[in-house]
C-alpha cells in the first residue's frame, strides 16, 4: 500500500485525516519493526506487511508490487560497508511491464 491509497480509502470511507498523519503513522509503524518501506522510485514508497527476508517485482504499467522469495534472488557480492557502517539490508527491486 502506498499512503496516498490508504488517505484515498480513508476519505471514502468518511474518515477526515490528513496525508501527513497517515505518512507519520506508516514511518512509526515502520520504525516499529510492523510495516517495511519500499522505496521504488524518489517519488513513490510502499509499505509493505511482509516485514520478512524477500524482494519485489514492481510493474511500471500500473504500479503494482508483488513479492519475490528472497531464496529465488541470488546476490553474488556487495561491497563492504563505509568504516563505521553495518550492512542492514539488500533491497531487490525488480521492473517489469506487461506483455
Amino acid at each position: 500500500m502506498t499512503a496516498e491509497t490508504l488517505h484515498d480509502e480513508a476519505c471514502r470511507a468518511g474518515i477526515g485525516v490528513s496525508l501527513a498523519t497517515v505518512y507519520n503513522t506508516l514511518h512509526q509503524f515502520t520504525h516499529a519493526g510492523i510495516l517495511r518501506q519500499v522505496v521504488v522510485d524518489s517519488a513513490r514508497s510502499y509499505f509493505d506487511t511482509n516485514t520478512g527476508s524477500h524482494h519485489h517485482f514492481f510493474c511500471e504499467d500500473d504500479g503494482a508490487l508483488l513479492d519475490i522469495p528472497a531464496e529465488a534472488v541470488e546476490i553474488a557480492r556487495v561491497p563492504a560497508p563505509p568504516k563505521g557502517m553495518a550492512l542492514d539490508r539488500v533491497d531487490v527491486v525488480v521492473r517489469v511491464k506487461r506483455s
